[in-house]
């Protein structure tokens, strides 16, 4: 059993707050009985809903796992006309959104659904979802460096920091980095190599949580299965 006003919201009736209004002007009905008591729970697989007479179906819920591949953003619709993730799903998944985002120069592991409670559980810096990066960076990068950012570094007025990383290798001209992040701010692994002087040439995100890319291939997506997506919304990191 779940809240009305939420079934209506996972529907895409209207907002939770704007299916709220619904319920107490009377426009909701379960089973052929007018609904105006908000709080009022209803069965999402048995019941019968309307509003304004016309009945509600639940959309069935995805949650797909994507490798972006550079050259491609994470939003519907562009008025650059540039590529996006949505091009590389099938064309009825017309509801879905990215969870959160990763910019057009990166790579690397990314959600996409149309469940608005898992996107928040996975993006809000509340819940601490992990994300780890390997970024391909110039120069040579030690163990101190990477220190500073587990301790937090400043950069335009926003304190950016890393749980953890190591160096994966190095010399005098590039070095391979792992970082693990749970704040989820924009563009946060290059602006923390740029604090220290370093350009990013390249910048995968190979796991979420427990969810690993492995040997998805650039373009391709597959769907989470059931155990991986409560892995995910019961793990902290």
């Amino acid at each position: 059993m779940i809240r009305l006003q939420k079934f209506l919201a996972d529907a895409g009736v209207a907002s939770r707050r704007s299916a709220e209004q619904f319920i107490v002007e009377g426009r909701v009905a379960v089973n052929g009985t007018t609904v105006t008591q908000l709080g009022s729970k209803v069965d999402p697989v048995s019941a019968r809903v309307t509003v304004d007479g016309h009945p509600v179906k639940t959309k069935r819920k995805v949650y797909a796992a994507l490798h972006k591949p550079v050259g491609y953003i994470c939003t519907r619709d562009d008025e650059l006309g540039r590529r996006t993730v949505f091009d590389l799903l099938p064309a009825d998944w017309t509801n879905l959104f990215s969870v959160g985002r990763l910019d057009r120069d990166s790579e690397g592991l990314i959600f996409l659904t149309n469940d608005g409670d898992f996107s928040l559980k996975l993006t809000h810096p509340r819940y601490g979802v992990s994300k780890i990066y390997h970024a391909m960076v110039r120069g040579k990068v030690d163990q101190p460096a990477i220190n500073r950012f587990i301790a937090g570094v400043e950069h335009e007025g926003e304190l950016l920091k890393a749980e953890r990383g190591r160096v994966l290798s190095s010399n005098n001209s590039r070095s391979i980095v792992e970082l693990e992040l749970t704040q989820g701010k924009n563009r946060e692994v290059r602006r923390l190599f740029e604090v220290l002087g370093h350009e990013v040439e390249h910048l995968r995100r190979v796991q979420i949580g427990p969810i690993k890319l492995g040997e998805l291939p650039p373009g391709k997506w597959r769907i989470l299965t059931e155990s991986e997506i409560k892995s995910l919304l019961r793990s902290p990191a």
